[in-house]
């Protein structure tokens, strides 16, 4: 087995391994609700982080092009209550049409 499989197996069960340290800690009480606030906003916020990540960041720089703008279209779409298939389209397609021009 190569060290980077080995690295990929270990991470995995460190992961299975975390994952179920909650339940067994908690044994099927409530969260309280100061912490249960904190567990429900936790995955947009990884999820609003990695996405603006990836639009405006660069090799070591800022990086203002036209994903900022696709993203842009996307979020007006999603305000506007298109579906979400809708709103990847909107976004895919200004980011092209930008690019092209």
């Amino acid at each position: 087995m190569s060290t980077v499989w080995l690295v990929v197996s270990v991470v995995g069960a460190v992961t299975v391994l975390t994952k179920a340290l909650g339940p067994v800690l908690l044994g099927g009480r409530d969260l309280p609700a100061r912490l249960g606030g904190v567990v429900e906003l936790l995955a947009p916020a990884v999820l609003a982080g990695l996405v603006v990540t990836q639009v405006v960041a660069g090799d070591r720089a800022l990086v203002l092009d036209e994903r900022l703008a696709g993203l842009a279209a996307g979020a007006l779409a999603l305000r506007l209550r298109a579906p979400i298939l809708l709103v990847i389209a909107v976004a895919a397609g200004v980011t092209a049409l930008l690019r092209a021009l």
